[in-house]
């Protein structure tokens, strides 16, 4: 057991070495001659500028880290969708931070950018936090206009969102270090103060060479729409500063000025290391995640003193759930469970499937965490519903749809922890992204489709085969393998976790030695807003 353990430790620490090296480039934004010129302009590249923003000592959890990987290759790439942003604490206060990133493209707007940016403000909105903006955007990046500018989900949601936060009592704080251009302009004058960089900083509708072409007029950037224009003539901007750290150490005083956030009045007690050390996090879980193993050991890990205080646990055995604490805060944990059990029909393997009877009993602990005003953290590891004449007699559907109502209409906040398997339904009943999760993260392990790479080969290939077949072809069992690992092969690029948080279908990607730390931060923010919707479950069969 000791060998395959440290087989499984390595296996994971490989896959880290992978994640942080990618992690490492990504953090060098445009690249180190891009950077450079950034600081020959006396700017800060925008991780630079959160590390001087945050109180010292504090962590930064950064969110979409991975996104835009592997996307636009053919532009240059986007790396962290061309702006750096996550949770961090000013002056004591927990707040979103955004921060273009001057160094790729000049800042400009990729459609994964809008979409990073929505997903930010979702967070500010959904946890009441306050948002601070670092602007150094060139706006639009025009080249793929069609994609990023007229739709619900494009660009300008952002301003629309700006409105909406200020209707809801949202502080925003805008810090213009570098160009506001066209419609982004609209940003920093729809937050609640505006300041500005002297000879970096300018907000504008239309830069010089626009509207030299537009009316003829002859204008550098600095009279058309610098810090001493805005603040002096137009009133639009509130504070000029001669340097960057000036003007942070400006939003510095201002959050220290803030009210005392309100709260949801989730339960916390001084919170206690588990007794099972976070490291056997490694070891867990075989290489492709091809062996069952105990969920409960996986929890032990995470959870306070190791205490986990089962619910039903004779019952519905392909699904756990109960209650624990993490970080001190008070939560309802359901996970699936992968573990050989013994029946009277001899062994069987969970296999990470649920069934009748567990999606019964997670619907119902559901409901309880909701009727106690607990935070819910699912545990993903899933392969689906279990198929097959006897569950679909048995009412799988139904069941099923029990639960995916509980888990839609929850109203606690919900946190979500890709671990292995995220498949088919199983992905929805178990709070994927698709169910409003407050936040949801990945292992490097994790997997997400509509089906494992194996099966979704087979079906595929047998219906490449039988489209050739009737069109009078003959397939030899040679080409038959040769599509099915063609077929495999794309399917498994789909399947890994940063093709997912390329799309930001999960906020990013974490060592798993982060859960309890992620957990804990996302129901620190949720406890900042205390409107909690009455629960109502709608229509269902029983």
């Amino acid at each position: 057991m000791n060998i395959e353990k440290n087989r499984n430790e390595d296996v994971m620490k490989l896959l880290l070495s992978e994640w942080k090296k990618r992690k490492e480039k990504i953090a060098l934004g445009g690249g180190k001659k891009a950077i450079e010129k950034q600081h020959e302009k006396n700017k800060l590249t925008p991780r630079e500028r959160i590390s001087y923003l945050l109180d010292p000592g504090s962590q930064f959890l950064e969110i979409g880290t991975f996104a835009g990987y592997g996307l636009y290759e053919d532009q240059g790439g986007c790396p962290a969708g061309g702006t750096v942003a996550g949770i961090g604490y000013v002056s004591g206060r927990q707040c979103v931070i955004l921060a273009n990133d001057q160094t790729v493209k000049a800042g400009a707007w990729f459609p994964i950018t809008g979409k990073k940016n929505l997903r930010m403000q979702e967070i500010a909105m959904e946890n009441h936090l306050p948002v601070i903006y670092l602007v150094d955007s060139a706006g639009v990046f025009l080249p793929m206009q069609d994609e990023i500018f007229p739709d619900k989900e494009h660009f300008g949601r952002v301003f629309r969102n700006n409105a909406r936060m200020s209707a809801m009592g949202i502080t925003q704080i805008a810090a213009v270090m570098g160009p506001c251009v066209a419609g982004g302009a609209y940003l920093p004058i729809m937050s609640d103060e505006t300041l500005m960089v002297e000879g970096n900083g300018s907000i504008f509708l239309a830069g010089p060479y626009l509207v030299k072409a537009a009316i003829g007029e002859d204008i550098d950037a600095e009279t058309l729409g610098g810090a001493e224009t805005h603040n002096a003539l137009s009133g639009i901007a509130d504070y000029k500063f001669p340097t960057e750290k000036e003007c942070l150490d400006h939003i510095k005083k201002i959050m220290g000025k803030l009210g005392a956030p309100a709260s949801a009045g989730f339960n916390r007690i001084v919170a206690k290391a588990p007794v099972k050390s976070p490291e056997e996090l490694y070891s867990i879980m075989a290489e492709g995640n091809t062996k069952p193993y105990d969920m409960r050991e996986l929890i032990g890990c995470l959870v306070d003193d190791s205490v986990f205080d089962e619910f039903k646990s004779e019952y519905g055995k392909s699904i756990l759930c109960g209650y624990a604490r993490i970080e001190g805060w008070a939560v309802g944990i359901v996970a699936n469970q992968r573990l050989i059990v013994k029946s009277k029909k001899g062994e069987m393997q969970m296999g990470g499937v649920i069934y009748n009877d567990s999606a019964d009993k997670a619907a119902r602990f559901i409901l309880n965490c909701n009727q106690k005003k607990i935070p819910l953290v699912f545990l993903q590891d899933v392969t689906g519903f279990m198929v097959g004449s006897r569950s679909e007699h048995s009412g799988i559907i139904k069941d099923g749809a029990k639960l995916v109502n509980a888990v839609a209409n929850s109203i606690v906040p919900k946190i979500t922890i890709i671990v292995g398997n995220s498949y088919g339904a199983g992905n929805y009943a178990m709070c994927g992204k698709a169910y409003d999760p407050r936040f949801i993260y990945a292992w490097p392990t994790a997997k997400i489709a509509v089906m494992g790479g194996d099966q979704a080969a087979k079906t595929l290939m047998q219906i490449q085969v039988a489209s050739l077949k009737a069109k009078g072809l003959e397939v030899t069992a040679e080409q038959e393998q040769q599509v099915l690992q063609t077929i495999k092969a794309k399917y498994d690029e789909q399947t890994s976790p940063y093709y997912a948080a390329a799309r930001l279908w999960v906020d990013d990607i974490i060592d798993p030695l982060q859960t309890r730390q992620v957990i804990a931060s996302g129901i620190e923010a949720a406890n900042n807003n205390p409107d909690l919707a009455t629960l109502k479950t709608g229509v269902f069969q029983t």
